[in-house]
């Protein structure tokens, strides 16, 4: 079975921190750019972070720069988001895909098309 998993979300504070976790499972992710995304409800789908394969290249909406942080661990088979400073507009349905790299190693996906694997997502509700 080939999927990815994602874990950590919750309910947080304002002002609070939360450590978003994708797992791949079935398959390794050293030669996949990942991105993170999320939804809230009534709008749609956009792009918060994204990592290259290696890890050499990154990008964060501009909502989030400065106060979330990507991170990927190969060995692990995991891919990271920190994320600090929570605002009640990061509610929302977080969501992690896979896109298969047979080249760059600076490749980021950013508008999530085209992904070859999308986790079912992971709730995080930031709200006092």
């Amino acid at each position: 079975q080939l999927q990815l998993v994602e874990s950590g979300g919750g309910l947080v504070q304002p002002g609070g921190s939360l450590r978003l976790s994708c797992a791949a499972s079935g398959f390794t992710l050293d030669t996949y750019a990942i991105g993170w995304f999320r939804q809230a409800p009534g709008k749609e789908r956009e792009g918060v972070s994204c990592i290259s394969k290696t890890g050499a290249s990154t990008n964060y909406a501009d909502s989030v720069k400065g106060r979330f942080t990507i991170s990927r661990d190969n060995a692990k088979n995991t891919v990271y988001l920190q994320m600090n400073s929570l605002k009640p507009e990061d509610t929302a349905v977080y969501y992690c895909a896979a896109d298969k790299v047979y080249g760059s190693s600076r490749y980021c996906p950013w508008t999530g098309n085209g992904m070859d694997y999308w986790g079912k997502g992971t709730l995080v509700t930031v709200s006092s």
